[in-house]
């Protein structure tokens, strides 16, 4: 292996070239792959060909909508919602019993994931030495349960436990669901369980509009700006998870499309800026409190949202632009490299 540490390769910050050689050492097959976030890579080929294949996509759904602005345009003069219109798209490619299955797996694998979080026990592999937590805070919890004394606060402790134990199962080397990638993987899911075990008329039947109003958001942040932390820092990451939550929360609870759009923008809003400086490299410290902060960030989103009538100052395309310019412009030390901020002012050992 040889690591470069000079300039990032021009398709992607994450970067790697494969050359296979022969017994006197010259290239015989040589590929460069990008690993883009959100578990796809892609080839150098199939990066510069992303472009014509979005085109094609668009004009293959009935609402190929490539900005927010669009989305809800759409929305109005359908008179559907986010979500029907998601999965409008959705059906074009598969059929409506493969969608329901394939999201009903997907939120099976996620509450696995928290279940399984919870009762973790144990220190994390990398050196670290980060103690697992959630079981604690899960057990303390639960013996506070019912009393009177219980400030109205710990309901923020609820939802970041959900969030650290999905983080913390990631951490170990264990099933996640990328949302929209693994260093984010826990806000999502922290928040849909939030949703079904504090809140109440909430309904696992309408857990589907939750995600693919969440995918909507995601797919317009991936579109136009980015969801990797190499690329734009961990306001791609957990930003983006947090407005994928916030607008799923949302939308379950009754808002309308210009009150999911904003929820999703306060919530992103609130992450500009945040660099990606894991301690060792690692998916530790300070990422597992990061998703919890991200899913209480996102629960408060969606309810000043409600609040409103959708009527705002900051547009969604707006805060993705911005991030998008933001990430641009972060010094890559503070991208996913472990070369600055908490990386290097948090002792190793």
């Amino acid at each position: 292996l040889h690591f470069d540490f000079g300039p990032a390769l021009p398709g992607h910050a994450n970067g790697m070239i494969l050359r296979a050689t022969d017994a006197q050492g010259d290239v015989i097959l040589q590929e460069t792959y990008y690993s883009i976030g959100g578990g796809f890579v892609l080839t150098a080929d199939e990066l510069a060909d992303a472009g014509s294949g979005k085109a094609k996509a668009r004009a293959d759904v009935p609402y190929p909508f490539e900005k927010a602005d669009e989305m809800l345009a759409m929305a109005r003069a359908s008179g559907l919602t986010i979500a029907q219109m998601k999965r409008a798209n959705e059906l074009k490619f598969r059929s409506a019993a493969d969608l329901d299955r394939g999201m009903e797996r997907i939120w099976q694998v996620m509450n696995d994931c928290i279940t399984r979080g919870m009762a973790g026990e144990g220190i994390l592999p990398g050196g670290l030495k980060v103690r697992r937590r959630a079981k604690g805070i899960h057990d303390a919890l639960m013996a506070e349960r019912g009393l009177n004394m219980t400030p109205p606060h710990v309901i923020n402790d609820w939802m970041s436990l959900y969030a650290m134990a999905v983080n913390e199962e990631n951490a170990a080397g264990g099933q996640v669901v990328t949302a929209p990638t693994n260093g984010a993987a826990g806000v999502v899911p922290a928040v849909i369980r939030y949703w079904l075990d504090h809140v109440p008329g909430a309904s696992a039947s309408k857990v589907g509009e939750f995600m693919l109003t969440a995918a909507a958001i995601g797919g317009l942040v991936k579109h136009n700006a980015s969801i990797s932390g190499a690329e734009c820092g961990c306001q791609a990451e957990v930003g983006s998870a947090a407005a994928m939550a916030a607008a799923g929360l949302c939308a379950v609870l009754g808002g309308t499309p210009e009150q999911v759009e904003n929820a999703a923008e306060i919530a992103l809003e609130h992450h500009l800026g945040m660099t990606c400086d894991p301690v060792k490299g690692l998916v530790q410290v300070p990422c597992i409190e990061r998703n919890g902060l991200g899913a209480i960030k996102a629960v408060s989103a969606a309810s000043l949202a409600l609040r409103g009538d959708g009527i705002h100052l900051v547009s969604l395309d707006v805060c993705i632009e911005t991030m998008r310019q933001t990430g641009r412009d972060m010094h890559e030390k503070y991208k996913e490299t472990s070369l600055g901020g908490l990386a290097v002012n948090v002792p190793n050992c």
